[in-house]
């Protein structure tokens, strides 16, 4: 008996253990290694498990070992994040991802254990399209309950490279939680085929998809607002060193010099782009802690002067939250300032990384020695929401901030369209896998909402994203550069861009109705 032989028989033998195997090949299917094939090889398997499961419960602790699997490697750039801050061991690090797994993977089981409680006398087939609709939900359910963690949707797997949208081009009509019901679906599919032996008609079922992934978009027209974006290569271990930011602002000033003749002109820098305090009122000795800028007048002049003659500089920065005479909290925010210095708008990220810019729990895991991840003491406070920023001349800009980008359904403001999304974020933490997650997500935003997002970070992957998904140029990672260009226009509002996340619920439940009844009428 060959290896790949006993090891299959040891799986079938142990289906809980197959399960915790099948997670972890899934996550593959993700960037960095983009092997979706994998994905829909494992999902394909997790299928077969929970519709084999002996009970609801048995299918729940199935949904759970595969969750732990697959969360734990997808999710393994967070323990990098442990690697740069001093207060907690490193190590440590690698115990968090996986405890986070254990969390996360209760979203998974709850899928399977609806599915097989709601499932009677099925076919595969049709047992897959109600795992979809349930998956859909708990996705759903994952992106909001406890402030939400919504990286990495299934529906993922199903973006393209840099110049195709792939089967993520449904996005508009469906919505990011139905097209991870998608990814169950044409996996039950071609299971339900291959159990009845129709390997050919599987094979045409296949052909399109696996063309469908590699989708080429007509080029859309060119915009006309200027841009410069810039990524400065700022490393994590240099960044909150104050030694060195007046050496980051001169690299960050001389990667923005205006080079081309245009009247108006956007200068995008990246979250944490400046480390001076630019607003007025602040007891004198938070400003004496900046060794680039003591005095906020001269900090916002000589980002003016960065701005240039027609241009408006959109920077990440901290702003301070003052109560009886000392800093009460921090906002993470994003402040448009124009070539005179002055201030035009402003924007408080809202989707706060828990123990990353605050310490949930405080009362309890401080006395433990467990401390947030970003440098200070206090904890950032949350803004209002997506908000878009109206900027005259150079449209109308929707912020997200980092991390903000992932929640499907929570980037604009419907009331107030934006005519493109900027999200400047500092990935530098995130090792080799956060950073094209990030990216790949962003990109799903885009193809969602219809509108261009532009992304300038740190330490890379800094691009811009038509309102297809189409990356039109991006910086690598660990590189100090620039892109220069026009914003890609919007599309006009998508279904999704006016539904919102009731359009994949409503496709959810639409999918599990389908399943019952089409069980119904089987049995009558």
């Amino acid at each position: 008996m060959t290896a790949l032989a006993r090891f299959a028989q040891f799986s079938l033998a142990r289906p809980r253990w197959l399960a915790l195997l099948l997670g972890a090949l899934a996550a593959t299917g993700f960037p960095p290694l983009a092997l979706w094939p994998l994905t829909l090889l494992a999902i394909a398997g997790l299928i077969w498990l929970i519709f084999t499961a002996t009970g609801w419960r048995d299918a729940a602790m199935r949904g759970w070992l595969f969750g732990v699997g697959h969360f734990t490697l997808a999710n393994n750039w967070i323990a990098t994040a442990f690697t740069y801050q001093s207060e907690m061991p490193a190590a440590l690090g690698w115990v968090a991802v996986p405890l986070l797994a254990l969390y996360l993977a209760v979203y998974p089981a709850l899928a399977a254990m609806a599915a097989k409680l709601l499932s009677r006398h099925q076919s595969i087939g049709w047992f897959g399209l109600l795992f979809a609709g349930t998956w859909a939900i708990a996705e759903w359910l994952r992106s909001w309950v406890f402030t939400g963690f919504a990286w990495d949707p299934l529906g993922l797997v199903l973006l393209g490279p840099f110049n195709s949208p792939g089967l993520a081009a449904a996005l508009p009509w469906v919505g990011t939680y139905a097209l991870s019901g998608l990814v169950i679906v044409i996996t039950a599919m071609l299971l339900a085929l291959a159990f009845r032996r129709k390997l050919l008609t599987a094979l045409l079922v296949a052909v399109p998809l696996i063309a469908g992934m590699y989708l080429i978009v007509p080029e859309q027209r060119e915009g006309t607002l200027a841009f410069t974006l810039i990524q400065p290569d700022i490393r994590q271990e240099e960044l909150n060193d104050a030694s060195k930011f007046e050496g980051h602002f001169i690299r960050s000033a001389l990667l923005s010099r205006k080079q081309r003749d245009v009247e108006k002109r956007l200068v995008l820098w990246p979250e944490s782009g400046v480390p001076d305090y630019i607003r007025d009122g602040y007891p004198q000795r938070y400003y004496k802690q900046m060794t680039v800028n003591a005095d906020p007048a001269l900090a916002r002049f000589r980002l003016g002067r960065v701005a240039g003659e027609g241009g408006m500089l959109l920077t990440g920065n901290v702003d301070l939250e003052i109560e009886n005479g000392r800093a009460a909290g921090a906002r993470n925010a994003v402040t448009a300032i124009n070539e005179q210095g002055e201030l035009v708008a402003g924007y408080d990220k809202a989707h706060l990384v828990p123990y990353g810019e605050y310490l949930a729990l405080r009362w309890l895991l401080e006395p433990l020695g467990a401390t947030r991840l970003v440098a200070g003491s206090i904890d950032f406070w949350p803004g209002p929401g997506p908000q878009t920023l109206k900027l005259g001349d150079w449209g109308n800009a929707g912020i997200q901030i980092c991390y903000e980008i992932v929640f499907s359904g929570d980037v604009v403001d419907p009331d107030n369209r934006p005519d493109y999304i900027f999200n400047p974020s500092n990935d530098g933490w995130f090792g080799s896998w956060g950073p094209p997650q990030h990216l790949a997500q962003a990109r799903m935003r885009a193809i969602e909402e219809g509108l261009p997002v532009l992304r300038s970070t740190t330490t890379g992957i800094s691009a811009v994203i038509d309102a297809d998904g189409i990356v039109r140029d991006h910086i690598g990672m660990r590189r100090d550069a620039r892109i220069d260009g026009f914003v890609p226009p919007a599309k006009a509002p998508t279904l999704f861009s006016k539904l919102g996340n009731w359009l994949p619920m409503g496709w959810a439940f639409l999918a599990i109705a389908l399943s019952l009844v089409a069980t119904r009428l089987r049995r009558g």
